[in-house]
């Protein structure tokens, strides 16, 4: 049952249902205009509004990043908890300091480029493929397969041994949903071990057997790092490249599989990319801003905070509904219109301030090459079936979207 003006501010995130899973940016609409400030049972705030989302994204001084405090009601002394307390993204300096600086150097201009061409050549290999089958699932046959491998090169992961990664990240991350239920939790915790053992034998195998792409390898530049007395030690090398494996993939497999059902959903867009391929990287921020694959972010204020004309105490957990704050009209003209040539857009898709998404621009080259050849080699793509996603809320995600490639 969707919000009313009157029923805004009863609005409770952990429970909502399939509805809002499928679609919530009705519910975020009233939200918004209605309650912006949405006190939750357990004491939470749920935040919709552009301003106050990116601010509290933005200034990591009064905002935290840590998770410790929340986690443990919901994990326990588990796995789950483990890996997602030691992981980069829900850390604050110094701890997150010392791990972007080490990892900083693989997303600098010069690795991008020598990605890209890798990434060209993997499309194409794709395509090639998916050219013999004409109807193919955009989701499992293309969008996924472009970034699990990129990161998979990234980590030094054998091409033969990467099949695992994607059910382990799906489970990992789906513990991070608002509703999960003790079966889902307990897979989640059984794919964290599963995880740690393989990297952790991989460590042992790149120990015996050095890396040859020294320059790209980023697990063992981490082991190498840790060898010589510095870095990070083994059990935050494990968690932090179970991190960047399962957020290198899965956002960016959203963006990619989101995106193409934006152009099936909106033709006149696709025709525009057509006729304009210059339009590629403003039309890859739309598909960010439009469907974020991010939807919802957290943060807790250190200190007490002034928000919607409301005093919030240090300690509060807030809720941050990016997908609500990407569609703020306060912000973007006409929110709710998918525009490939929109400019400015100054989303918040990849977060904002020191947490913003280290790998932000290999995901958008990732997506742009992914579009630019794809589009290219068959321009008359056409959808051949609905677009599937699961009931999550925290992410956008595809299931299945066919589609059959007309040249």
């Amino acid at each position: 049952m969707r919000l009313t003006p009157d029923t805004a501010s009863q609005f409770v995130l952990s429970r909502v249902g399939h509805e809002f899973a499928q679609d919530p940016y009705p519910d975020f609409a009233v939200l918004r205009e209605h309650a912006p400030l949405c006190r939750q049972p357990d004491g939470s705030i749920l935040l919709t509004r552009y301003d106050d989302v990116r601010t509290a994204l933005t200034d990591a001084a009064r905002f935290s990043s840590d998770k410790r405090v929340d986690f443990k009601p919901k994990f326990g002394d588990s796995p789950l908890y483990e890996h997602h307390t030691t992981s980069l993204v829900f850390n604050d300096p110094p701890y997150h300091t010392r791990v972007r600086k080490l990892l900083q150097p693989f997303f600098a201009v010069q690795t991008l480029r020598q990605m890209e061409q890798g990434v060209a050549r993997m499309v194409d290999e794709l395509l090639d493929v998916a050219a013999e089958k004409r109807v193919i699932d955009i989701m499992s046959e293309f969008a996924l397969a472009i970034p699990l491998n990129l990161v998979g090169d990234l980590l030094g992961v054998p091409r033969g041994e990467r099949e695992p990664l994607r059910t382990w990240a799906g489970l990992i991350l789906g513990g991070l949903e608002p509703v999960r239920t003790p079966e889902q939790l307990a897979a989640g915790n059984r794919a964290v071990e599963e995880f740690k053992a393989y990297l952790g034998e991989l460590i042992a195998r790149k120990r015996a057997h050095p890396s040859r792409n020294a320059e790209t390898d980023i697990l063992w530049a981490l082991i190498q790092s840790a060898d010589a007395g510095g870095g990070l030690t083994e059990l935050e090398i494990i968690h932090n490249s179970i991190f960047l494996l399962n957020a290198g993939h899965d956002t960016t497999t959203s963006l990619i599989s989101n995106g193409m059902d934006l152009l099936l959903r909106f033709p006149e867009q696709l025709e525009r990319l057509r006729q304009d391929r210059s339009l590629l990287k403003p039309a890859v921020e739309e598909m960010l801003r439009f469907e974020s694959p991010l939807q919802i972010g957290n943060r807790r204020p250190t200190v007490e905070v002034a928000i919607q004309g409301e005093t919030v105490p240090a300690g509060t957990f807030f809720h941050l509904a990016i997908a609500a704050a990407n569609r703020d009209p306060r912000q973007f003209d006409h929110p709710d219109v998918f525009d490939v040539a929109r400019e400015p857009n100054k989303h918040v898709a990849f977060g904002h301030g020191i947490h913003f998404c280290a790998g932000n621009a290999v995901a958008r080259m990732e997506a742009q090459v992914a579009f630019a050849k794809l589009i290219e080699r068959f321009p008359r793509i056409r959808r051949a079936g609905p677009t599937v996603r699961p009931d999550r809320s925290r992410f956008r995600v595809v299931d299945e979207l066919k589609v059959e490639l007309v040249a």
